[in-house]
C-alpha cells in the first residue's frame, strides 16, 4: 500500500493537471451552450412578441386546429366539384343541326334534324319535315347512341356530329 501511496504522490501533479484541464473543457462547453440558450430564448422571445400567445403550444395547437379546417374544407369542396363533374357529364350538351331538302322537290331546305346529346350518348333527335302543305315533327329518344325506333340518314349523320363534338 505505500507503494500506491508513493506512486500517488509521485503522479499527483499529472493527476491535478489532468483534472484541470477536464474542468477547464467541461466549462467551456457549459458556455457555450449557455450562449447557444440565450441566443435561442431571444428568438423565441422576438417570435412571440405581438402575437398575443402566451406560449408556443398554444400557438401550435391553434395552427393545427387551423390545419384541420382547412383540410376539411378541401374535401367538401372536392366533394361538391365531383358532384358537379357527374351532374355536367349527364347535362345534354352535344348539340348538331343539319337542315336539308327532305323531299327533293322545289324549294329550299326547311326540313331539319336536331341532335341533343350527353357525354353518355343519351338524348333526342328531333326531325322536322316540310314540304309545301304541311310539316311534320317526330322525336326520337337515344340510349347509347340508339334509338328503339328507325333512324333516318340524316338522323344518324347529325348524331354522328354531336358526339364529334363532346
Amino acid at each position: 500500500m505505500s507503494e500506491m501511496n508513493q506512486l500517488i504522490n509521485e503522479q499527483l501533479q499529472w493527476f491535478v493537471l489532468g483534472f484541470t484541464l477536464l474542468i477547464l473543457v467541461l466549462l467551456i462547453v457549459a458556455m457555450v451552450q449557455g450562449s447557444r440558450l440565450r441566443k435561442m430564448r431571444r428568438r423565441y422571445e422576438s417570435m412571440m412578441t405581438g402575437t398575443g400567445v402566451e406560449d408556443l403550444e398554444s400557438l401550435l395547437i391553434d395552427l393545427k386546429n387551423q390545419s384541420d379546417m382547412l383540410e376539411d374544407g378541401m374535401r367538401d369542396q372536392a366533394a361538391q366539384l365531383e358532384a358537379a363533374r357527374l351532374k355536367i357529364r349527364s347535362m345534354k350538351s352535344n348539340v348538331a343541326l343539319k337542315r336539308y331538302n327532305a323531299f327533293g322537290e322545289r324549294g329550299s331546305d326547311l326540313s331539319f334534324s336536331l341532335a341533343v346529346l350527353d357525354d353518355d350518348r343519351s338524348g333526342v333527335v328531333l326531325t322536322s319535315l316540310h314540304n309545301r302543305e304541311n310539316s311534320y315533327i317526330y322525336s326520337k329518344p337515344l340510349q347509347n347512341g340508339e334509338s328503339q325506333y328507325p333512324l333516318s340518314p340524316e338522323e344518324k349523320e347529325v348524331i354522328a356530329l354531336a358526339l364529334q363534338r363532346s
